[in-house]
């Protein structure tokens, strides 16, 4: 444990998979982390800290609890880690108890977190791109299954800085001044995978290997690069939607047994946050006049199985 490294006290706002996972390795590494969660996730983590089931450990990692927003009066760095369907309600409650000069850190699905936390409650939030493939077996654990790391930007002396303090936590973070079109790389595979994922119930692995589901991908692939060129966005490394679906197949690939968040709220019973994946695309196509019927037959299909 890193105890001569002056760290930030750590907030985490959703203690969720993303959070708890992120958090934890945080916490893990020698910062003070509280989380903010349900009842039976404080009750676990008070009574047995957090249980972390990583690639590469298996340990109970004490960390702090709490089901009050107002816990996190007095920490340095908040990771806002909540459904993009509570962004705003969370959003508010926060800048009512934050202190002055809290870094915030979106680690959201989605393009237009930060955009919505402004609007809600003139908090100027930090975007950060999120890759991890984790899940919540029961309160206060996470099952990690691949990859865990982020992309922040732009290149400023505070991003810098926080990626520095991520980086010791051993959390690969990444610098970048084109933070907007990292966060629609991420939307990209996001639409790719997760709701043919959640409707078919299939793993990553599962997606990749079968010829149907990977010309299905080809399709919302190919209308998110002609949305994304309408709007003028650059996706770094991406130079067509060739490229896009070969990156799609790589991240499948790579987590091979990864079960999208989309399918883990449906098998919960859980509002899903497609309305900010295929969703986000298909309402974006509509205003700049891209035609993008995969996007929204699956995100009409996913929001029939979410309302079963």
């Amino acid at each position: 444990m890193a105890k001569s490294r002056e760290w930030p006290r750590v907030g985490v706002v959703g203690a969720g998979a993303v959070g708890c996972y992120f958090g934890g390795l945080m916490a893990r590494a020698g910062a003070e982390v509280i989380m903010i969660g349900r009842k039976s996730f404080v009750e676990a983590v008070k009574t047995s800290g957090l249980l972390m089931d990583t690639l590469h450990f298996r340990e109970r990692i004490r960390v702090d609890a709490s089901t009050e927003l107002s816990a996190i009066r007095e920490v340095d760095v908040i990771l806002f880690c909540v459904k993009t369907t509570d962004n705003g309600m969370a959003a508010r409650e926060l800048a009512s108890v934050m202190k002055t000069g809290a870094i915030v850190v979106s680690l959201q699905n989605g393009v237009d977190n930060v955009d919505q936390i402004r609007a809600a409650a003139q908090i100027e939030a930090l975007p950060a791109a999120v890759y991890v493939a984790a899940s919540v077996p029961e309160p206060g654990s996470v099952k990690h299954v691949a990859r865990g790391d982020l992309v922040v930007g732009p290149g400023t002396e505070q991003t810098r800085e926080l990626a520095e303090h991520f980086g010791a936590a051993s959390i690969p973070c990444r610098v970048s001044d084109n933070i907007e079109g990292e966060l629609w790389t991420k939307l990209l595979w996001n639409c790719a995978l997760n709701a043919i994922s959640a409707v078919g119930q299939a793993r990553y692995g599962r997606i990749a290997e079968n010829v149907d589901t990977r010309n299905l991908v080809e399709a919302v692939v190919n209308e998110v690069f002609a949305v994304a060129w309408a709007a003028r966005i650059v996706l770094p490394g991406l130079e067509d939607a060739k490229a896009g679906m070969t990156g799609a197949m790589k991240i499948a690939t790579q987590m091979s047994e990864a079960l999208s968040s989309t399918a883990q709220d449906i098998n919960r019973g859980k509002r899903t946050e497609i309305d900010s994946l295929n969703g986000f695309i298909a309402r974006r196509g509509a205003e700049l006049g891209v035609p993008t019927p995969m996007n929204q037959a699956l995100s009409t299909l996913v929001k029939l199985v979410e309302r079963r």
